[in-house]
């Protein structure tokens, strides 16, 4: 059988990860000397409760190669094959931990390993979207090489854009080339950023929230027109912004899978509260 391995900052639920036999490696978020795994140790109502007051702002570690290996192995012990599939190398070191982890367990054993590790140069359920389509296609008995093969051609179809309320926690977590596109202008200007070739880049700002929403579903239209389309509508401690999102995206656009998720604390550093966002893209 082959197992699926991805990390926290896919942003799946409790009841996707279950669904699709998902094993999830979490990364870290540390609170002055205090490291909490990602949704494991500190959950987003903790996190979202936490981050406001904090005396120094949290920071974020990959996952490390011994939680990599600690990982493989049991699986591989149970005769499984992996395909561990993971946000962008560009902007972490969590595909490189993987990676290590890898090298350091076919070392060990002497011999190459069932392992494939994919670089989606994606992150939230932008790379989430990529997990569930892997894991349906090991459920319907498809080669490792395969659904490796089904998640690296997604990555050319895939859109994620993401409203921030703020650039404070950008500039906060140390994102500076990416708040600097937006320097200057008013103080109450809502940016817009988009994840492409595994980097976060500004996309565009809008003069009030409402607006913001607003074209976010006119980005999306222009981008899949009348196609059938995946979407996951994404926030952060903004449920109803997000329901009234999804709902208006249900009628407008052939949605044919359709997710609402959480923004979890590793990324939630970055993009702090009141976030909100599109993961998108067409068959």
């Amino acid at each position: 059988m082959i197992k699926i391995v991805t990390d926290s900052t896919a942003h799946l639920t409790a009841a996707q990860t279950k669904q699709y036999g998902l094993t999830v490696v979490p990364a870290k978020v540390i609170f002055g000397t205090t490291e909490y795994r990602d949704d494991v140790d500190l959950n987003k109502e903790q996190f979202y409760a936490m981050l406001p007051t904090a005396k120094h702002h949290p920071t974020t570690s990959q996952p490390s190669a011994g939680d990599f290996a600690a990982t493989f192995q049991p699986l591989l012990d149970a005769g499984h094959e992996i395909v561990s599939i993971h946000l962008s190398s560009k902007l972490s070191g969590t595909y490189a931990s993987a990676n290590t982890a890898k090298t350091q367990i076919e070392e060990k054993a002497g011999k190459a390993l069932p392992i494939s590790i994919v670089d989606t140069q994606f992150v939230s359920m932008a790379m989430g979207m990529m997990v569930i389509t892997a894991a349906q296609a090991a459920s319907a008995g498809k080669s490792r090489a395969q659904i490796e093969a089904a998640v690296t051609a997604m990555i050319s179809k895939t859109n994620l854009i993401i409203l921030l309320d703020t650039l404070e926690y950008l500039k906060r977590g140390g994102r500076i080339n990416t708040a600097r596109a937006f320097l200057g202008t008013a103080l109450n200007v809502k940016p817009m950023l988009e994840v492409k070739q595994g980097l976060i880049q500004a996309l565009e700002q809008q003069r009030s929230r409402a607006k913001a929403i607003k074209r976010l579903t006119e980005i999306m239209a222009e981008r899949v027109g009348d196609k059938p389309v995946h979407v996951t509508v994404l926030h952060a401690r903004a449920a109803e912004e997000a329901a009234a999102l999804e709902k208006d995206l249900r009628a407008r656009f052939n949605c044919k899978e359709m997710f609402l998720n959480e923004i979890g604390p590793a990324v939630g550093v970055h993009s702090g509260p009141g976030a909100l966002g599109l993961a998108f893209y067409t068959d």
